[in-house]
C-alpha cells in the first residue's frame, strides 16, 4: 500500500513540477494542484491574487499548511528586430547557470522552446571571461529571423518564460530531479497531508492547505492568503539548501539528502517560534522521525509574511534538503519527503484547542 502511495505521489509531483508557473503566472499549476486537492477538501477557494486555499473541517483551531506555487522564471521585456527575446528575471537567478539552457515561452497562441544565448567565450576578452556574463547581456533564441515572425507566433511583452526540464528518477531511485522543486514539492506535500488526514478521518482542528503565489518575488501570496484564513498556527513547506555537494564548505547546518526533513531555526525573514519548535521536536522524537536543522543567512520563505500577520501567528518552516535550487533542475530525496509528511500529520493530529493555546505566548 505504501509503495502505491509513493507512486501516486511521484505522479502528482511530476505533474506539478512540469506545469509552467513563474511568479505572477501561476494559473496552470494552480489548476493542477486544485485537481489533486479536490477529493480531500471540504471547500476550495482562492484569494484575490490567486493563492489556492483548500479547507478541511469547520471546527477547532485554524491550522495553515502552505507551499508556494510559483517557480523562478522569466518575462519577455523586448523583441529585437532580428527576432531575439530579451527578458526580466522573476525570482533570484545566478547568471552563470543560464547560458545554453532550454526555456519555453507561454504565449496566447502556444508554447515555444528556445535557448538562452550569450556572447561566445571565443570573442570575449580576458576580463569578460573572468567575470562571467551579466543577465542583462543574455537573450533567448527561438530560432526566428525577425520581430514580425515572433509577433506572428504571439510572443509579446510580459509573456512568462520557464525552464525546460522533465521530471527524472535518477539511478538511485530515492533521488528525484526536476525543475520547480522549489516549491512544487511543498505543494505536493500539502496535498499528501490533506489526503492522509482525510483517510484517517477526524482531526481536532480546521486545516487549510494552501498553494501561495509570488513567493519568489516577495512572499506576496503568503500575505493575502493569511489574511483570508486568519490562522492560529502555520506550517510552511519549502526546500532547503543541501550542504552535501563539493565546494559548499562547512555550513552552519550541513543538511544532507536522505537524512530527514529540516526544521528551519533561522532565516533572513523568520525565527522559529520557540514553543512551537519544541513541540515539533518532541513529536519527531516520539515518532522516531529523523530531522535536521537549518540556518540560512540570506533568503526566506513564506513564513516571513505569515508570522507577522495581525497580532502574530506562531509559525514553523519545514524544509526538504535540495541541491541546485534556483536553476533549471534540482535534486531531492523522496525519503526526506515522506518523513516530512509523517511528521506533519502527527503534529496536526495533536493540535487541539488546548495544545494550540499552550503553544501561543501567554504573558
Amino acid at each position: 500500500m505504501r509503495i502505491e502511495s509513493e507512486r501516486s505521489f511521484q505522479r502528482m509531483l511530476q505533474k506539478l513540477t512540469e506545469a509552467p508557473g513563474p511568479s505572477g503566472h501561476e494559473v496552470p499549476v494552480q489548476k493542477v494542484m486544485k485537481r489533486f486537492l479536490e477529493p480531500w477538501s471540504d471547500q476550495i477557494t482562492t484569494d484575490r491574487l490567486g493563492s489556492l486555499i483548500a479547507r478541511r473541517g469547520y471546527e477547532g483551531p485554524r491550522i495553515m499548511i502552505a507551499g508556494h506555487l510559483d517557480e523562478v522564471g522569466f518575462m519577455v521585456t523586448k523583441i529585437t528586430k532580428e527576432g531575439y527575446v530579451k527578458f526580466q528575471t522573476l525570482g533570484g537567478w545566478w547568471s552563470q547557470v543560464l547560458p545554453a539552457q532550454k526555456v519555453e515561452v507561454i504565449t496566447r497562441k502556444g508554447r515555444y522552446v528556445g535557448v538562452i544565448g550569450s556572447k561566445p567565450p571565443h570573442l570575449m576578452n580576458k576580463e569578460e571571461r573572468s567575470k562571467g556574463v551579466s543577465i542583462d547581456d543574455l537573450f533567448i533564441d527561438f530560432g526566428l529571423e525577425s520581430q514580425d515572425e515572433a509577433e506572428k507566433l504571439g510572443i509579446s511583452l510580459g509573456d512568462p518564460i520557464v525552464p525546460v526540464s522533465s521530471f527524472t528518477t535518477m539511478n538511485n531511485p530515492n533521488r528525484w530531479a526536476a525543475k520547480a522543486m522549489d516549491n512544487r514539492l511543498g505543494c505536493a506535500i500539502v496535498v499528501e497531508v490533506m489526503r492522509r488526514l482525510a483517510e484517517k478521518g477526524t482531526h481536532p482542528n480546521q486545516v487549510f492547505g494552501v498553494g501561495t503565489v509570488m513567493e519568489e518575488v516577495g512572499v506576496r501570496g503568503a500575505r493575502t492568503s493569511t489574511a483570508s484564513i486568519k490562522p492560529d498556527l502555520a506550517l510552511v513547506l519549502d526546500v532547503g539548501i543541501a550542504g552535501d555537494t563539493p565546494g559548499t564548505g562547512e555550513l552552519p547546518s550541513n543538511c544532507k539528502l536522505g537524512e530527514g526533513p529540516a526544521l528551519s531555526l533561522y532565516d533572513a525573514g523568520h525565527i522559529a517560534h520557540p514553543k512551537f519548535s519544541q513541540f515539533a521536536k518532541e513529536i519527531a522524537r516520539e515518532k522516531e522521525i529523523s530531522i535536521q536543522y537549518e540556518f540560512i543567512q540570506r533568503g526566506a520563505t513564506d513564513a516571513a509574511a505569515i508570522h507577522m500577520h495581525d497580532q502574530g501567528v506562531p509559525t514553523l518552516s519545514l524544509c526538504i534538503p535540495a541541491r541546485y535550487i534556483h536553476s533549471h533542475i534540482s535534486v531531492i530525496d523522496k525519503r526526506d519527503v515522506f518523513s516530512c509528511v509523517d511528521w506533519l500529520v502527527s503534529m496536526i493530529e495533536r493540535l487541539d484547542e488546548q495544545t494550540v493555546r499552550k503553544l501561543q505566548y501567554d504573558w
